[in-house]
């Protein structure tokens, strides 16, 4: 799948482990559809109840911790970033650099399905700055901004 950003509406899995140096149990986005460029996409995350933050967030009561949506959407934003590149082939490492403006609106919970809303509000060098929205069945359950900074290797 070594589409331009041109015509690349979607990445699978293996195209985003390609782009992001996360694996399991830390890679929080599953799938990445709706590309537009470098400008926006939506990031796909099944949460499963087998996923190991829930044995101690909350045993009685699992409850995705936070942080880890707020992951999920930089992760997103990072692999849009790498998508945007030229040359995919050069080795980078995706840095989360900055959180702002962060609220949680709902809990999410096992056998959730969280789409990561990102869009572009600005670029600088090898700086990218997001809005996101976590969303599931179409309502916010949390939203915010980050900035990705790419590093060659």
């Amino acid at each position: 799948m070594d589409q331009d950003m041109t015509t690349l509406d979607s990445a699978d899995i293996h195209r985003i482990l390609k782009a992001l140096p996360h694996r399991y149990p830390f890679l929080l986005v599953d799938r990445i559809r709706d590309i537009d460029g470098d400008r926006s996409c939506v990031g796909i995350k099944n949460v499963t109840a087998t996923e190991p933050h829930f044995q101690g967030h909350f045993p009685d009561f699992p409850v995705m911790p936070g942080v880890l949506v707020i992951e999920g959407m930089a992760q997103t934003a990072g692999a849009l970033s790498v998508f945007a590149r030229d040359d995919l082939t050069t080795p980078q490492v995706v840095y989360l650099m900055t959180i702002d403006k962060v609220k949680f609106r709902k809990p999410v919970v096992p056998g959730d399905t969280i789409e990561y809303h990102v869009t572009k509000l600005k670029s600088r060098r090898n700086m990218s700055w997001y809005r996101g929205e976590a969303k599931v069945d179409g309502v916010i359950v949390a939203e915010g901004e980050v900035s990705a900074m790419l590093v060659d290797q």
